[in-house]
């Protein structure tokens, strides 16, 4: 059997095709052109095992486009993968050479590959969290020019109800109140597509049972419930609730040794989306619930505040994987025992 790997750029990819002794069959640097990519493939598809297409920004297209001409693909996971330091000589070829080489020993770290179908709607909600980020981009420098010329922050609820009028008679210089005003501009313009994305994404989750049993967890409500549906994809993909928290960063990353800590492991493995939506509902759930105040505030007095509200997030994505799970709602008992 054979093995090919595509070290995928922006504008181009180094596709290689070894066999069972690591011999390399063929390779070539092509055009990001699926057409060519195929056609290079095409005399060794019968014999090859599988594809490895590097996760970058832009595997999308190269990974559809493979899996719908009847190719097996694996999607490498390139935090997960470590080369060995030791190459006096690398590059493109040999990153190539490599994730084929990692297929053949049966040790490719691999990410999940959803449907397109299920991609484009998570990417949605990824895009209204970008806009929401830039959205509070603007709101503090409006806030920071108030600051600057009297004195004064206006609070966020000022500032959703400015307009080019009341910013007008505030008695800043023209040049200040216009780039404030266009500072309004742009959060108001933020604000209508981040309200069309959340009714969009609203239309997309509300049907499914596991989105009305995500928002019975303390602290998670529709925004949370939406990322951390669509973000998790199957549950069935992890084998256990430790798998998923890990996968969410809600747990430490350390290497032991005869019970000794020598040293911490890649922390940037996980979601950083589902990372953010567990720390949110961890710090939402003191809120709303007496049981995840009185857990944050016992953690909190034997460690800190930050080490608190991780180890709320922890338990909240623990009791999210049994909820997805077993298909039930939030159990206080279970969770806070």
């Amino acid at each position: 059997m054979n093995y090919s790997g595509i070290d995928l750029h922006s504008n181009n990819s180094v596709v290689t095709v070894i066999d069972e002794a690591d011999r390399v069959l063929a390779e070539k640097c092509l055009p990001n052109d699926l057409t060519k990519i195929l056609a290079f493939l095409a005399p060794w598809q019968a014999e090859l095992t599988g594809v490895v297409v590097e996760s970058t920004f832009n595997w999308y297209w190269l990974v559809d486009g493979l899996q719908a001409a009847g190719f097996t693909v694996h999607l490498a996971n390139t935090t997960a993968i470590k080369k060995y330091d030791g190459l006096k000589h690398s590059g493109d070829e040999t990153d190539a050479r490599y994730l084929a080489h990692l297929l053949r020993l049966g040790i490719l770290p691999t990410g999940t590959i959803l449907p397109p179908e299920a991609r484009s709607v998570r990417d949605l909600a990824r895009k209204r969290m970008q806009l929401v980020r830039s959205r509070v981009t603007h709101v503090l420098a409006i806030e920071n020019i108030s600051a600057r010329q009297h004195g004064t922050r206006l609070s966020n609820a000022l500032v959703r109800d400015l307009t080019d009028a009341t910013i007008d008679q505030m008695g800043f210089p023209a040049d200040v109140a216009l780039a404030m005003q266009a500072n309004l501009a742009v959060v108001k313009t933020l604000s209508a597509q981040i309200v069309l994305l959340e009714k969009r994404l609203a239309e997309k989750v509300e049907a499914r049972a596991e989105y009305a049993l995500l928002k019975t967890v303390p602290g998670i409500g529709s925004i949370l419930a939406t990322v951390i549906l669509l973000e998790t994809g199957s549950i069935d993909r992890f084998a256990s609730a430790g798998n998923f928290a890990s996968y969410a960063r809600c747990m430490d990353s350390r290497h032991m040794s005869n019970g000794k800590k020598k040293g911490t492991g890649n922390t940037k493995n996980g979601n950083k989306y589902l990372s953010w939506a567990f720390i949110e509902a961890a710090n939402d759930a003191p809120r709303f619930c007496n049981e995840a105040k009185r857990f944050y505030e016992r953690k909190k007095a034997r460690t800190n505040q930050t080490l608190a509200r991780k180890a709320l997030a922890h338990k909240l994505a623990r009791a999210c994987f049994h909820i997805l799970k077993e298909r039930k709602p939030f159990d206080m008992t279970r969770c806070f025992a």
